[in-house]
């Protein structure tokens, strides 16, 4: 836990084209009372503030050096190049590493994809961002393969994107300190991976409330309502049925054997 105990307090790193907001939005509902405060951070230095305390956890992409931390691997992005509008990718829905052999393809110190062998012709010098490349690409000086979400964040009018079939993919983790996994951090992962209220730990499983609640039903009888019959209501006999005894007979007593009379000798 952050802070005092008195004031709990829950810091958040998350590096450039992870947005966030929706999980922000659920903690502010689920725990009003603790703050939660965002960190950006880039992508080289995000595990090293996870591992310094800098935040209690973070957003961070994949691979990155683990040591000591924890992550849970979220979610993988699609790798896309960006090119000028009237580029003559633009034709294609889909490219390949190959496709970019003639063309120049910037490289920035922080990028995020690991390459085994970058495609295309390299540039004189290495811009220092990708958000440096993203106006060399603007200028034409050449094409930039980024993770989706980095184009997006940096998009201008002027250029749009096309995926990489067979381009390295970046992924995208929630990590934390190994020997800081706290009751908050236990929380913010339950977010994360779409806990409901009730399904947090230390709660039965629904199922169980299910059997719980038929339990109660089955143990308990209900008592009828003050005034009203506890058993089934009488029906009244009517028609040919009225005054006959349950033999079939009627209801009164049985009378001898009428006839004729005997005459007397």
């Amino acid at each position: 836990m952050t802070g005092s105990e008195d004031s709990p307090a829950f810091r958040l790193a998350y590096v450039p084209g992870v947005t966030p907001a929706k999980w922000v939005r659920i903690w502010q509902e689920r725990l009003p009372a603790v703050p939660l405060s965002l960190l950006p951070v880039t992508a080289a230095e995000a595990a090293c503030v996870l591992r310094d305390g800098g935040a209690d956890a973070g957003f961070l992409r994949l691979p990155a050096d683990r040591t000591d931390l924890s992550a849970i691997p979220l979610y993988t992005e699609t790798t896309v190049v960006v090119v000028p509008k009237d580029h003559v990718v633009t034709a294609a829905d889909e490219v390949t590493a190959g496709d970019l052999a003639d063309e120049i393809v910037l490289h920035p110190l922080d990028d995020t994809l690991v390459w085994e062998t970058l495609p295309g012709r390299p540039a004189k010098e290495r811009p220092a961002t990708t958000a440096d490349a993203v106006e060399l690409v603007a200028a034409g000086v050449g094409v930039l393969v980024v993770p989706q979400s980095l184009a997006r964040l940096h998009h201008r009018r002027d250029l749009t994107y096309r995926p990489v079939s067979d381009a390295p993919q970046s992924r995208v983790a929630l990590s934390w300190r190994e020997d800081a996994t706290t009751d908050l951090v236990e929380h913010f992962i339950g977010i994360v991976r779409g806990r409901t209220v009730n399904s947090t730990r230390g709660r039965p499983a629904p199922a169980q409330q299910k059997d719980e609640r038929a339990g109660d039903k089955r143990g308990t009888r209900r008592t009828p309502a003050a005034g009203k019959p506890t058993g089934k209501p009488t029906r009244k006999p009517t028609g040919k049925t009225a005054g006959k005894n349950p033999r079939g007979g009627s209801g009164g007593a049985r009378g001898g054997k009428r006839g004729r009379p005997r005459r007397r000798s």
